[in-house]
């Protein structure tokens, strides 16, 4: 199904930074279904294909996540991450109800903010961002002005993840990726 996925992102992405963003998210979906004692492959799979229609959408953000969810349909992916990529875009108003949907709608922005704290960086390597330095930065409200602090703190809500440990959960997680991500 990964690879399927793969097939996916090549078709409806051009951005090279779009996809890496959807790598670190789904390198931080397999380690949240970790800590939950989730399906590994469902969650990675939710994060890896959740903006699969962003470059088609970005102009009219109200039909972002409804088309690539018609697309995963089609495709055949499990219902519970078609639905999980459905409800992550909070303009919809759709209420997460699983802990699939609760931990990619509060949790994927923070891969965003934590690829912004190490482009600041002198070498601009994610080996030298700390939990203390994205802190700061979630704290400067202009700093990757584009990433909703308040849905991230919803993680706090959804998971039960202090935003200490949702930062460091996913500074591994992307750590562990980090060629992948161009960050090492």
């Amino acid at each position: 199904m990964r690879e399927k996925a793969l097939c996916l992102l090549d078709e409806h992405i051009q951005n090279e930074n779009l996809k890496k963003h959807l790598f670190a998210v789904e390198a931080l979906m397999r380690a949240l279904a970790r800590k939950f004692n989730q399906d590994e492959e469902i969650w990675g799979l939710a994060g890896l294909v959740h903006d699969l229609d962003w470059e088609e959408t970005k102009e009219t953000p109200e039909e972002h996540s409804l088309i690539a969810a018609a697309v995963l349909e089609k495709e055949g992916f499990p219902k519970e991450i078609i639905q999980a990529v459905k409800v992550h875009n909070h303009i919809h108003g759709f209420e997460p109800e699983s802990l699939l949907e609760k931990a990619l709608y509060s949790t994927e922005e923070i891969t965003g903010l934590i690829v912004a704290c190490a482009l600041v960086q002198p070498s601009k390597k994610l080996k030298d961002v700390t939990v203390d330095s994205v802190l700061k930065k979630f704290k400067e409200k202009s700093f990757a002005a584009g990433v909703d602090r308040n849905i991230i703190l919803k993680s706090e809500e959804y998971l039960k993840l202090g935003l200490n440990e949702l930062i460091q959960l996913a500074l591994d997680a992307m750590i562990s990726i980090n060629e992948v991500l161009g960050l090492s």
